[in-house]
């Protein structure tokens, strides 16, 4: 019999869905808050990475519902309100702005920037 190894956090029901079909899986309950803090954070890499590669507004309404799923879980894990949200968004926007203007910048001399990116090409 061929094994496919995951090692990754799952969906309640898919270990019941690979039993419906007569097949095996293992499984375990990860008991360690932080540990399952950790895996939902990896589905988040993994879902937008996911929901980023989506060619058809079907495929991109299932691959954002994956990634809402894994953000959900993990706002209810740090118990973070939906007031909460709300106000982080508002305030997000103020700081940054939206994307209206659909602005694509080439370059800056802003050296005080920090990104989340890994940026291209040689910082002098």
């Amino acid at each position: 019999m061929k094994k496919v190894f995951y090692n990754k956090l799952v969906r309640d029901s898919i270990p019941a869905k690979i039993e419906s079909k007569g097949e095996a899986c293992s499984i375990r309950a990860i008991a360690d808050e932080a540990e399952f803090q950790q895996e939902l954070l990896k589905k988040v890499i993994e879902e937008a990475g996911a929901l980023s590669q989506v060619r058809s507004r079907s495929d991109f309404l299932d691959e954002y519902a994956d990634l809402m799923v894994v953000l959900d879980a993990l706002t209810a894990l740090l118990e973070v309100s939906e007031a909460d949200i709300q106000i982080a968004l508002k305030e997000n926007v103020m700081r940054k702005g939206l994307y209206k203007q659909r602005h694509y910048m080439h370059w800056s001399e802003d050296t005080d920037y920090t990104s989340n990116e890994t940026p291209q090409g040689i910082k002098n």
